[in-house]
């Protein structure tokens, strides 16, 4: 039956809910001592993948774990034991090591793998409640997860448990992460779909302009021609060489702004006369990122690539960063 809608206790309840999830974190907090410490190391010592497992709502904070070891540096892989009892615990290796997450302990799907989990002789790490349960004293260390209560009102539905569980799991991916000295370049690697990945692992090279696509002229050639390989290239400018194109300068859409205002003849001033010289460049390794702040910093919105001989290589645009998604 459906009770009618109180909105004073509806939100009580939320709160309520709230408060006894963080208080269930809080209180994992004194808990943390070499136990943890211990398992940290196993993980680190680990000479192949961590194997995570876990039933129903566990199984959920498992796949999450064994997701967030992935993607830091510990390769890690969730079987669900289930699935495990009928032939996947084969995945195992004698170099792996295992995390079971069970609040009782006693969960018949994990349980009954206890004995083969024992027979390959890989360290067990038990997440539960329970150190006196069939999983605990099958493992090598256990980490508590008890909570004093659930949020749920009839103290049934794992909601505190798996929250804890959750801040646990972690807790030990971040403390692993940090002792494998893993970098925001490493993370980057992991992740090369995301913004960060873009950010630290996207070249220069990876977008600049190159080869007919390159606006170049000489410093002799007229102000009106410029204009026409500034006009066919499209990147808002062209670049101003010597006959073994070494950068001498740019002309940009700004620059052509400034030279309207001085009512210049197109038609017999030089492109050398009206380029801006010693411009700001990028060079081919430089992060796409780095080039982003190179142009926020001098509030430009072109860079010429040069190499380590100062010749010309690339062009690219605030556009081209825009559509790498580095902006």
């Amino acid at each position: 039956m459906t009770l009618p809608f109180d909105k004073e206790r509806t939100l009580a309840r939320g709160r309520a809910v709230l408060e006894t999830e963080a208080g269930a974190i809080t209180a994992l907090v004194p808990r943390l001592d070499d136990t943890f410490v211990n398992a940290c190391q196993l993980i680190l010592d680990c000479k192949g993948r961590v194997v995570v497992t876990g039933m129903g709502k566990s199984g959920h904070i498992g796949n999450k774990l064994a997701a967030t070891f992935a993607s830091t540096g510990t390769p890690a892989f969730f079987v669900h034991p289930g699935e495990a009892s009928h032939g996947d615990i084969g995945m195992i290796t004698p170099q792996d090591l295992v995390i079971a997450i069970s609040y009782s302990g006693e969960t018949d799907e994990l349980t009954i793998l206890l004995p083969v989990i024992k027979r390959i002789n890989v360290p067990l790490i038990a997440m539960t409640s329970r150190r006196d349960s069939a999983l605990g004293r099958a493992a090598t260390i256990v980490l508590d997860i008890s909570v004093a209560n659930e949020a749920c009102p009839l103290n049934l539905a794992p909601t505190a448990s798996t929250t804890a569980t959750l801040a646990l799991s972690d807790a030990l991916a971040v403390a692993i992460l940090e002792a494998r000295g893993f970098t925001e370049e490493d993370f980057a690697r992991s992740h090369p779909a995301g913004s960060l990945g873009r950010r630290l692992l996207l070249y220069v090279e990876d977008v600049m302009h190159t080869g007919d696509a390159l606006p170049l002229v000489t410093a002799d050639t007229l102000l009106r021609e410029g204009l026409k390989e500034m006009t066919r290239k499209r990147l808002g400018m062209t670049t101003i060489v010597d006959e073994h194109h070494h950068l001498l300068g740019v002309f940009t859409d700004g620059d052509l702004r400034r030279t309207l205002d001085k009512q210049i003849d197109f038609h017999a001033t030089l492109m050398g006369e009206v380029m801006t010289a010693n411009p700001k460049v990028a060079t081919a390794r430089m992060l796409a990122a780095s080039a982003v702040h190179l142009m926020e910093k001098y509030k430009i919105t072109v860079l010429p690539v040069v190499n380590d001989q100062h010749v010309v290589i690339g062009a690219l645009n605030v556009h081209d960063l825009f559509r790498a998604g580095v902006m």
